[in-house]
């Protein structure tokens, strides 16, 4: 690492807050960075809780109070770590400071929060980050470069899938993601996020949506409410509340390149813990990517003499593929927390070169779109259009 140092103030410590610190405390021993990331604050609500989770991480000082870390002048990046519906006020405010920011996905609320968001940062010059930190595994990336180099030709669909099971029981407490008024929807805007900035990102700008979303579970045990942001929840009473979020979501759509797709995204698959798998079917060939495979990628190419075609799989792990030869020798295989070491490295050359880094809150605008497009097309049983 050279040049400047640049401070960091995470605010939220729960599951994001540790796969955040572990990045920046990761990149500048792998990444030949153009500055030194800092860790110089982390806020939490909690005194106690965030002073562990400083200590443990290696934050210089801790903070309660994110407005007295957002306007501190030593400050030069603030990374948010925490559940969508406390994004937007926090990423507004600390853009009006001049800010650069690290923000986990979904965005925001809904497009007008995003919408914001937007325009603050840039009137405000500051590099903004959106985290669909996906699109950082090196077999999406690859699967970018064939796609941009044309290698599968015209693309005709795409199909994907985020599946997970962490809900299926129905003693399961009513955390935060089940509730409307924290999570605005379900796995349609938890894990179709995801699903839609890699469309975006692998076929192109989604045209209109036809959705339908379902429960299975209406009501669950209440939650404490000390587990907001944790994956451990515990329930605190056997009295019950409503679940005011669908357990699962489909949708199709029209590219605006004349590609068709499909989305499903679900809580309720038995067996999957966090299974997103995409296809891409092309005139000259086809792509799939599952993540808990996410070191190889299979690649069909029409090309193949007949009697030989099938497809092939990549393993992802040689220099030539995108940001591995950060890492290991070829075949040695890296892993979820990754994905964030290499958001981190393009975070911090964008800042330190005044460049810009994708997702970006624009990129999120289009995705919150087209996820309250589907939402819309689900509650009035209709094909809606995206603006």
């Amino acid at each position: 690492m050279k040049g400047k140092r640049l401070n960091i103030g995470i605010i939220g410590y729960k599951f994001m807050g540790k796969a955040h610190s572990n990045a920046w405390a990761k990149v500048g021993q792998f990444f030949d960075l153009p500055a030194t990331p800092v860790l110089k604050v982390a806020c939490g609500r909690n005194l106690n809780n965030v002073t562990a989770f400083a200590e443990k991480w290696g934050w210089e000082e801790v903070e309660t109070d994110w407005k007295q870390v957002v306007s501190r002048d030593d400050i030069d990046i603030i990374d948010i770590a925490l559940p969508q519906h406390l994004h937007y006020e926090i990423a507004v405010e600390a853009a009006k400071h001049g800010k650069h920011i690290f923000c986990e996905k979904p965005i925001a609320m809904d497009v007008e929060q995003a919408t914001e968001m937007y325009n603050v940062s840039e009137a405000n010059g500051i590099v903004h980050y959106l985290n669909h930190n996906y699109r950082r595994v090196p077999a999406i990336a690859l699967a970018k470069q064939l796609i941009t180099d044309n290698v599968i030709g015209e693309i005709y669909h795409w199909r994907s899938a985020y599946q997970q099971d962490w809900i299926t029981d129905p003693n399961f407490p009513l955390s935060w993601q089940l509730q409307e008024e924290y999570a605005k929807a379900g796995p349609h805007w938890d894990l179709n996020s995801h699903a839609v900035d890699l469309a975006h990102f692998l076929v192109g700008d989604i045209q209109d949506v036809m959705a339908m979303t379902t429960n299975f579970i209406k009501e669950r045990p209440l939650a404490n409410p000390d587990c907001v942001g944790s994956l451990k929840v515990e329930a605190i009473s056997t009295e019950k509340g409503e679940v005011t979020v669908e357990d699962a979501a489909l949708m199709m759509v029209n590219f605006k390149n004349g590609a068709v797709g499909s989305f499903e995204a679900t809580r309720f698959a038995n067996g999957r813990k966090n299974k997103l798998s995409f296809e891409v079917y092309g005139s000259k060939g086809s792509l799939t990517f599952n993540l808990e495979r996410m070191n190889e990628l299979e690649y069909y190419s029409e090309q193949d003499a007949d009697g030989v075609k099938g497809f092939r799989t990549i393993s992802v792990t040689e220099d030539v593929h995108p940001y591995v030869k950060h890492w290991w020798p070829a075949g040695h295989i890296i892993g979820y927390e990754h994905t964030f070491v290499h958001a981190a490295a393009d975070f911090i050359t964008a800042v330190s070169e005044a460049g810009s880094i994708a997702p970006n809150f624009k990129d999120g605008i289009s995705i919150i779109e087209v996820l309250e497009a589907g939402l819309k097309s689900s509650l009035e049983k209709r094909v809606v259009s995206i603006k």
